[in-house]
């Protein structure tokens, strides 16, 4: 995957947006446990997304790839924190939480990105 720039980045997070929308609106006919879940999922992988390309690209310079690289490793391990931080945050608070609609609208999310920023390559 290819990222020239912080825009394409944000618009990659607006289409995980979108996707969590969506996967929330197809869940509701199953019922509101499954939607719920699912949104929660979905959104705390958009919110990560989110500020890893914050983190990323807030003082992004072409001229410094080893400052680059030093961000991408810093971003993502936060990134990784805050999931688990999150994903521990859901199953304490949320009562009533269905894990497959859980994980399932998390996976969906992270990955879908992923596919469409491989096919415009």
């Amino acid at each position: 995957m290819n990222l020239a720039s912080a825009g394409e980045a944000w618009r990659l997070v607006l289409f995980q947006l979108a996707i969590t929308i969506l996967v929330f609106l197809v869940l509701i006919y199953l019922g509101w446990v499954y939607a719920w879940s699912g949104l929660i999922g979905g959104m705390i992988a958009t919110v990560t997304n989110a500020f890893f390309a914050m983190r990323v690209f807030r003082h992004y310079r072409a001229q410094e790839p080893g400052g680059l690289l030093r961000q991408f490793y810093g971003a993502e391990v936060q990134k990784l924190l805050l999931i688990g931080m999150l994903f521990a945050a859901a199953f304490i608070w949320v009562k009533t939480l269905s894990a497959g609609a859980f994980f399932g609208a998390f996976l969906l999310v992270q990955m879908a990105p992923v596919v469409i920023a491989h096919k415009l390559d």
